[in-house]
């Protein structure tokens, strides 16, 4: 009897000691974390939930964030806000130019996580593609927008009159839910190009290039705290992004009516800047604008006092 049980154990391993390819093997299911402050950390209440593709396959564990892990992560955006905005522009345009190459240097980890969530490998190749090529995009934007949206008014006393552009601080903003990878990159890219920090709730389906994203940007030269990413359900963290006192304007991605709806009514408490992009097509040229960066950003008007040459009688 000993001599069969022997038998048997030792048929379960081949010469080398290895398992036996022949028995199924149980796979051990990555657990990514969520993206605050320039870190990894868990979610301060423990709980996960299980991604799945289409297929029904298990993807991975992904962390349930509660409304404090939303509540810590707009606390380290607004401290990460002031030196960000202060950074020159054409600076905030080369960290945005690093993170594309970042990008780049892991395609294949980003088009296989893809694939995982039900893209063929030429989708896959063409999102991260693009994704890269958006970052690029709105680097150039960085220095540049400004001169375009900015202008000296023509006015009728003896002042300059000069209207220019500031960021409008802490954005927190629902993620495109039918996107893993493009419209994550295409929501955040303007809103920090200009000067803003975020909070961002990446897809509920399709999660897993949003956590991998944050580990480029970790790897890159953004400051921490500028890009907050979370994950969860849209349902139980929405409300908490519209009436979140410190923040300064709440984007929504989806057409869901009674979401959009709350939005614009919790957004009201504290007179927040609400963005809704449900229209947008975002693999398409036209998810890629420099009015994208100035849907967070506000128009300060200075005046400065002049003498009058112009109007001066002979004698001056």
């Amino acid at each position: 009897m000993e001599k069969v049980i022997a038998k048997k154990i030792a048929a379960k391993f081949s010469e080398n000691g290895s398992h036996n390819v022949s028995e199924k093997r149980l796979e051990v299911l990555k657990t990514y974390k969520i993206y605050v402050g320039g870190q990894f950390p868990r979610t301060e209440s423990g709980r996960y939930y299980i991604a799945t593709n289409g297929k029904g396959d298990k993807l991975a564990n992904m962390c349930l964030c509660s409304r404090k892990d939303f509540r810590d992560a707009v606390g380290t955006a607004r401290s990460a806000f002031g030196g960000w905005s202060a950074r020159a522009a054409f600076n905030r345009g080369q960290i945005l130019y690093r993170i594309a190459e970042m990008l780049e240097g892991r395609k294949a980890q980003f088009i296989d996580e893809l694939i995982k969530q039900d893209s063929t490998a030429v989708q896959a190749e063409a999102e991260v593609n693009l994704a890269i090529d958006r970052l690029i995009y709105y680097s150039g934007w960085c220095d540049k927008f400004q001169q375009v949206f900015s202008s000296v008014n023509p006015v009728a006393s003896s002042h300059f009159n000069f209207s220019a552009t500031e960021p409008t601080g802490v954005v927190a903003a629902i993620a495109p839910q039918n996107s893993s990878l493009i419209g994550l990159v295409s929501v955040i890219a303007p809103i920090i190009a200009g000067g803003n920090s975020c909070v961002i709730l990446a897809s509920s389906s399709k999660p897993l290039c949003a956590v991998t994203f944050g580990e480029v940007l970790n790897s890159s030269d953004l400051p921490g705290g500028v890009v907050n990413i979370l994950t969860g359900k849209v349902g139980e963290l929405i409300p908490f992004f519209a009436d979140h006192m410190d923040v300064n304007a709440a984007v929504y991605c989806e057409s869901d009516a009674a979401n959009k709806q709350l939005i614009k009514e919790k957004s009201a408490l504290n007179v927040k800047r609400v963005v809704i992009y449900d229209e947008v097509k975002w693999m398409t040229d036209k998810a890629q604008s420099p009015y994208f960066i100035m849907d967070f950003q506000e128009i300060k008007t200075t005046w400065h006092p002049i003498e009058n040459i112009g109007g001066a009688k002979a004698g001056y």
